[in-house]
């Protein structure tokens, strides 16, 4: 899927925009501060396939906890700072990827010192637009943040770091519903070539905020929009990981790891479909190369889906098939069924 072009911006060993890989982000939910349990959080997450990390730096503490974090982690560090160009300073110091920063809560008068220091240690900045944090003159036009409102102010601060000769710079349109977040980053697209971050900001639980995310990254990713995502819940951030991933998997955009076809199971179904598919995910959930698996419960659709997935099993009556590479390798009784895959999974991933 061809993407609109943009800037390629490097953040520590990861480049974003251009024709790079869309990647996939979060952010912990520690105390900075507390480096063991932030670093062993991050650690989760890299292993769960998140390639950038933002940490929230709200005081000095934090701050000064960075350079020990980003000697502990292998990827990128971000540091997300409100309110202080003091904190931002020395985040900068402390050897982070790179800082993202709010307009709408930010001081100006400290830009500059940011910028000449950013420019030096050769970090660039995230310009991180939200809804709920717009700035107070721009409010005044209405009583509710509009997608418009949302780019006008990114245009505006954006317009202040090139004037201050600062282009590396990412590019981030955040509210919590998914229509204003399409509409804001629609409108961006067609006026500046920064890379996009994408998110959906407060988006809400796991299964709620993992589809309005899914509903605005599938509609601007499939107009080529975006260069990396995060999908915000207020769940474990390993589930945003896992989320992320599902969706550009879905869209063809990444691949990584195992993806499950499985039937919604109906009155002909001959195995236990859910039972199986979920065994198999929690079998292969720390699996990085990337395979397909079906689960089926009939004949129905069961062995045209099992022809294009690596292995499959499929439910027959009175016994299950098992298959490799399209072609069927056992017939087992059912309840021999999930032994019998799991026989074969161990085959093939010895293989991998």
């Amino acid at each position: 899927m061809a993407r609109h072009k943009t800037k390629v911006i490097k953040i520590g060993k990861v480049r974003i925009g251009g024709d790079f890989p869309i990647t996939v982000q979060s952010m912990t939910n520690t105390a900075t501060s507390n480096v063991v349990k932030t670093v062993e959080q991050i650690k989760e997450l890299e292993n769960a396939g998140c390639e950038i990390i933002r940490v929230g730096v709200p005081d000095l503490k934090a701050a000064k906890a960075l350079s020990k974090i980003r000697e502990e982690i292998n990827i990128p560090l971000v540091a997300d700072i409100h309110f202080s160009a003091d904190l931002a300073l020395e985040a900068i110091n402390q050897g982070v990827d790179k800082i993202r920063i709010n307009p709408g809560n930010f001081p100006k008068s400290g830009l500059e010192k940011i910028v000449r220091l950013a420019k030096k240690k050769k970090i660039p900045i995230r310009i991180g637009i939200n809804s709920g944090s717009l700035e107070k003159d721009i409010l005044k036009e209405q009583k509710k943040a509009t997608a418009e409102m949302m780019v006008k102010s990114a245009l505006r601060f954006i317009k202040l770091m090139e004037r201050l000769r600062f282009y590396d710079l990412v590019i981030s349109l955040k509210a919590p519903d998914v229509q204003r977040t399409i509409k804001a980053n629609e409108l961006l697209a067609k006026k500046v070539n920064y890379p996009l971050h994408l998110g959906v900001t407060e988006a809400g639980r796991e299964f709620s905020g993992t589809i309005k995310s899914a509903l605005a990254f599938g509609v601007l990713l499939s107009k080529r929009i975006g260069d990396t995502i995060r999908v915000s819940l207020s769940a474990d951030p390993i589930q945003e990981v896992k989320a992320g991933w599902e969706i550009l998997k879905s869209l063809g955009l990444r691949e990584r790891g195992v993806t499950i076809v499985s039937c919604p199971t109906c009155a002909r179904t001959e195995i236990d479909v859910i039972g199986i598919s979920k065994e198999i995910e929690n079998l292969t959930c720390q699996i990085i190369k990337p395979f397909k698996v079906a689960v089926m419960g009939c004949i129905v659709n069961g062995l045209g889906e099992a022809r294009e997935a690596n292995l499959g099993i499929v439910g027959v009556k009175g016994a299950a098939l098992i298959t490799k590479e399209g072609k069927i390798i056992k017939r087992v009784a059912k309840k021999e069924a999930l032994r019998e895959f799991k026989k074969e999974l161990k085959k093939y991933l010895k293989k991998c």
